[in-house]
C-alpha cells in the first residue's frame, strides 16, 4: 500500500513539473515572439499611416513589405507545430497563458500558407488600396472628391445631376473589380490549403465566430427588421418622390443620399447640418469625451483630421503600440456626418487608449473587432440625439421639442436602413467567396433589391459592388458592424438601467457623467482580450449578445 502511495505521489510531482515546464516554455516563447513582432507591427502601422495621409506609392510599398515580414513570422511551421502540440496537450492551465496560446494558434494557423501565395495576397491588396486612396472620379470633365459627391447626393434636386454624381461614385469599381476577384481567389486558395471551405469561413472561425452562430444572428436581424423596414421605406420613398417630382415607381439608387443607401436620406424637416455648421466638431468631441472621464487631447494631437489631395478619403483609427500611441484619420467638415464620424473614431480610440497596461501585450486589444465597433457606434449615435445636441450645442427647450419627433424617426430609420444594408454586404460576400466566377454584377443588384428594396438601374451591368472598399481591405468584416450595433444597444440599455437607473433610454446622453467612462474602462476596455467576446459581453451586461436590445431601442 505504501509503495502504491509513493508511486502516485511521484507521478503527481512529475506531472506538476511537466506542467510547470510547459507553461514556463510557453511564457518564454511569448516573450521572444512579442520582442520580434511588436517593433514590426509598429513600423507597419507607421508606414500605413504615411501612405494613408500622403498617398505616396513608396509608403504603400513599405507598408506591404512590413506586413509580409509579420506574416512570415506567423508562417513559421516549427513554431506553429510547437503551439499546436501545446494546445492539444491541454497542459496549459494558467488562464492568461491559455488565452494567449489560443490567440497565437489562430494567428499562426491562418498564415500556414505558401510564401509565394502570401506575397501575392499582400502585394495585390496593397495595390488595390492604393488605387482606392488615390482615385478621384470624374464628373462633368472635372475630378471630384468623395465629399463633393456626397454633397450633391444630399442637396441636388436635379435628377440628371444626381444620377451623374451617383454614377461617378461607382467609377472606381471598374478600376479595381478584376483585381478584387483575383484577390478573392488567392484568399480562397490560401484558406482551402488550410482545410477550410473558403476564406469567408476561415475568417469567421479564426476570429472566434462560428459560421452558424453569425448566420443565426443575421437571420434574426433580417426577421426583426423586415416588416418595420418595409413600412418605413414606403413612407421614405413617398417623401423622396415628392422632393424630386417623380413617381415612387421612378425612384432609383441615386435618389437616396449616399452611393449605397446605407445612410438615412435627409427627408425630415430637420436639417441636422445647420446645427453643426457654426461649431467646431473637433472641439465638441474633445469636450464630450473629457466630460465622461476619457480625455482625447493626446489622441487628437497626433491625428490627421482634415481633407487634402492624396489623403485617404475614409476615416479610421489606429493603435500603434498598445501603449498609448493612438491616432485617428478623418476629413472633417462642420456637419452632422463628420460629427458622427469623429465621435465614432474616438470611440475606437478610447477603447485602445484606456486598455490595461498590466495585461500581456497580446491581450491588450479589444475582445473582438466588433466590440470596438460597438463602442464607436454607441458614441457616434449621439450626433443625432436631440438631448445630447441640447447639452453640447446649447439648444433651447423649445428647439428641442421642435426637433425631437423628427430625430426619433430619423434614428429609427437610420438603424433600419443600416441593418438591411449590412445584410446585403454579409450575404453578398458569403456568395462572393463561395463562387467568385458567377455574375457578380447581377448578384449584387439582386441582393440590393431583396434586402434594401431598391429598384436597380435598367440594364446596368457594371461592377458597382467593387466600389465598396471593404471587399478589398476589410474582407469578411462587414457583419461586425451589425454586431457592433447590437452591442451598442445592449451597452446603452445596461447603462440606462444600472448607471442612470431609469427606463427612459432616449434621454440618456452620458454628458458630464464620468461613471459612464469608468464603467466602460473597467468592464469593457481593461479586460482587453482576456475573454472570448460573448463571455466579455455577458460579464459586462449580464447577458450574451442578443438582437432584443436593438429591437427594443429601434424597432418597437
Amino acid at each position: 500500500m505504501r509503495t502504491v502511495i509513493i508511486l502516485v505521489l511521484t507521478m503527481l510531482v512529475v506531472f506538476s513539473c511537466q506542467k510547470q515546464n510547459k507553461e514556463e516554455v510557453l511564457q518564454q516563447f511569448i516573450e521572444q515572439h512579442v520582442a520580434k513582432i511588436k517593433p514590426l507591427e509598429t513600423a507597419a502601422k507607421e508606414a500605413y499611416w504615411e501612405a494613408a495621409t500622403t498617398g505616396k506609392q513608396e509608403a504603400y510599398k513599405k507598408s506591404a513589405e512590413l506586413e509580409l515580414k509579420i506574416r512570415k513570422i506567423y508562417s513559421n511551421r516549427q513554431e506553429f507545430k510547437f503551439l499546436k502540440e501545446l494546445k492539444e496537450s491541454k497542459k496549459i492551465k494558467e488562464p492568461l497563458l491559455k488565452r494567449q496560446l489560443q490567440i497565437l494558434y489562430n494567428r499562426y494557423l491562418q498564415n500556414q500558407i505558401d510564401s509565394t501565395l502570401m506575397r501575392q495576397m499582400v502585394e495585390l491588396s496593397a495595390q488595390i488600396e492604393e488605387k482606392f486612396s488615390t482615385f478621384r472620379p470624374e464628373l462633368n470633365g472635372k475630378k471630384v472628391t468623395n465629399n463633393e459627391i456626397l454633397e450633391i447626393l444630399k442637396n441636388e434636386t436635379n435628377n440628371a445631376k444626381r444620377k451623374a454624381a451617383w454614377e461617378a461614385s461607382k467609377q472606381v469599381g471598374a478600376v479595381v473589380a478584376d483585381d478584387i476577384v483575383k484577390l478573392v481567389k488567392l484568399r480562397n486558395q490560401a484558406a482551402q490549403s488550410l482545410g477550410f471551405e473558403n476564406y469567408h469561413t476561415m475568417s469567421l472561425e479564426l476570429s472566434e465566430q462560428r459560421v452558424k452562430q453569425i448566420d443565426r444572428i443575421m437571420w434574426d436581424v433580417a426577421e426583426f427588421t423586415l416588416e418595420p423596414f418595409y413600412n418605413a421605406k414606403k413612407v421614405l420613398d413617398q417623401l423622396l418622390a415628392q422632393k424630386y417630382h417623380i413617381t415612387v415607381q421612378e425612384i432609383r439608387p441615386w435618389h437616396y443620399h449616399d452611393p449605397f443607401f446605407q445612410e438615412t436620406p435627409q427627408v425630415f424637416q430637420v436639417n441636422l447640418d445647420k446645427y453643426y455648421e457654426n461649431h467646431d466638431v473637433k472641439e465638441i468631441a474633445t469636450k464630450f469625451y473629457a466630460g465622461i472621464g476619457l480625455p482625447v487631447e493626446s489622441i487628437l494631437a497626433k491625428s490627421d483630421l482634415y481633407e487634402r489631395e492624396g489623403k485617404n478619403p475614409h476615416a479610421f483609427c489606429e493603435d500603434f503600440d498598445h501603449e498609448g500611441d493612438v491616432r485617428i484619420l478623418t476629413n472633417l467638415k462642420n456637419n452632422e456626418s463628420w460629427m458622427e464620424t469623429i465621435l465614432h473614431e474616438l470611440g475606437h480610440a478610447v477603447y485602445d487608449k484606456y486598455n490595461d497596461p498590466n495585461l500581456p501585450y497580446l491581450l491588450r486589444e479589444p475582445a473582438h473587432i466588433f466590440t470596438t465597433e460597438g463602442i464607436a457606434m454607441m458614441f457616434g449615435r449621439l450626433s443625432r440625439n436631440p438631448y445630447w445636441m441640447q447639452q453640447m450645442l446649447g439648444l433651447s427647450d423649445q428647439e428641442l421639442q421642435k426637433i425631437e419627433p423628427d430625430l426619433d424617426r430619423y434614428m429609427r430609420l437610420k438603424q433600419l436602413i443600416f441593418a438591411r444594408w449590412a445584410l446585403v454586404m454579409y450575404y453578398f460576400e458569403k456568395a462572393l467567396y463561395k463562387n467568385p466566377d458567377r455574375n457578380l454584377n447581377k448578384l449584387w443588384w439582386r441582393m440590393v433589391q431583396q434586402y434594401q428594396l431598391v429598384t436597380p438601374p435598367k440594364n446596368r451591368d457594371k461592377p458597382d459592388w467593387a466600389s465598396k472598399i471593404h471587399f478589398a481591405i476589410a474582407p469578411c468584416y462587414y457583419h461586425n458592424y451589425m454586431l457592433g450595433e447590437l452591442f451598442a444597444s445592449q451597452l446603452h440599455m445596461y447603462i440606462t438601467r444600472h448607471i442612470y437607473k431609469t427606463k427612459k433610454w432616449q434621454t440618456v446622453t452620458y454628458v458630464n457623467n464620468p461613471k459612464v467612462g469608468e464603467f466602460l474602462k473597467e468592464k469593457v476596455f481593461k479586460p482587453g482580450k482576456i475573454y472570448p467576446w460573448n463571455q466579455m459581453i455577458e460579464k459586462a451586461t449580464g447577458s450574451k449578445l442578443k438582437v432584443d436590445f436593438f429591437a427594443q431601442q429601434f424597432l418597437e
